[in-house]
């Protein structure tokens, strides 16, 4: 079996081809329109498989495209490849780095195959769009709340919406020159205000859709609605590739780290794993933690009478909810 590794770029890919010992075979070098010269140059080794540092971020164009045309891809965290970097010296050249994601493929266990993209691909569009879109809003209303401060006695409430916005601005006299063009930036930042609230309720509309031909009981969890669920299952993917669901909840950054030295035992709040799903297990606690008749409610306060602080105590019932939707998770694959 022959290892394909490439150092993908935006606008090239260096491979190197190395047997099972190591042995360089052979090496080329494309540009990333010129994919169709490199698969056929890799033909000459009938038994092969690819390695792709960073096949989810800069080498995800030419991974899909090699899983499309049946091809075995494997992805090469780009941590793995520092490391074999690191013991080869301070040399540095595209060459050497498709020669290091070959040793790090070799000697890595465990790595993700990569699979074509599919319903979760499509759910972690649509929530990257709908988080850029909510921040967008935030911003522009921050900009028509200031201009409303200085334009309306009292300024506008925290919480501004387009319609009051609206009938704060149609009580506003401009008598000077710097009122008047205050009034008519924030008429423009109102009409960008309608303009992404109107994105927003459609895009909750699509993922609500996507959501539903999905075919999840993730909704059945207090706390997790459209937005929420469409984020647990774009990014999380295939389920099935993780062995279990302490697997998920290191995945998800839910898991502690051990600190222990000596005969102190102790953990510590993990940094690692998926931020974005960490951040969709954080909301589903704080919403359960509203909610009294929830069991994470429950588990919350029977942790704190333990002795637990209240951050520990919380991510306590994050650790707990990651078990409980990597379970639902499971359930919605079995069926």
């Amino acid at each position: 079996m022959v290892l394909i590794a490439v150092d993908p770029h935006k606008a090239s890919y260096t491979a190197r081809a190395v047997d099972g010992r190591g042995g360089v075979l052979g090496g080329t070098r494309v540009t990333a329109k010129e994919r169709e010269a490199l698969l056929r140059w890799a033909e000459q080794w009938p038994q092969r498989r690819w390695a792709i540092e960073g096949a989810r971020g800069l080498g995800q164009p030419l991974a899909q495209w090699l899983v499309g045309r049946g091809e075995a891809v494997m992805d090469v965290p780009a941590r793995l490849v520092r490391r074999v970097r690191e013991l080869g010296g301070s040399d540095k050249s595209d060459a050497k780095d498709a020669r290091a994601i070959a040793e790090a493929a070799l000697r890595a266990e465990g790595l993700q195959r990569v699979e074509a993209e599919d319903e979760s691909t499509v759910l972690r569009l649509l929530t990257d769009r709908r988080d850029d879109l909510a921040g967008e809003r935030t911003r522009t209303a921050n900009r028509l709340h200031r201009l409303l401060r200085e334009l309306a006695p009292g300024g506008a409430p925290r919480r501004l919406s387009a319609r009051r916005a609206a009938a704060l601005l149609c009580e506003v006299q401009a008598r000077s020159a710097a009122d008047r063009e205050r009034l008519r930036q924030a008429e423009e930042l109102l009409a960008e205000l309608r303009r992404l609230d109107g994105q927003l309720r459609e895009s909750l509309q699509r993922i609500t859709v996507a959501v539903r031909a999905r075919g999840t009981r993730l909704q059945g969890i207090p706390g997790v609605g459209p937005v929420v669920a469409a984020k647990l299952l774009g990014r999380t993917g295939r389920v099935e590739r993780f062995a279990s669901e302490a697997h998920f909840a290191s995945y998800s950054g839910t898991a502690p780290l051990e600190a222990s030295s000596g005969e102190v035992v102790r953990h510590r709040l993990s940094r690692r794993g998926d931020r974005q799903l960490n951040a969709a297990l954080h909301i589903v606690a704080v919403t359960q933690l509203r909610m009294r008749a929830s069991r994470g409610y429950v588990y919350y306060w029977r942790r704190r009478a333990e002795g637990k602080s209240a951050r520990e105590a919380l991510r306590c019932l994050k650790r707990q909810l990651a078990r409980v939707i990597y379970r639902c998770l499971r359930a919605d694959a079995m069926r």
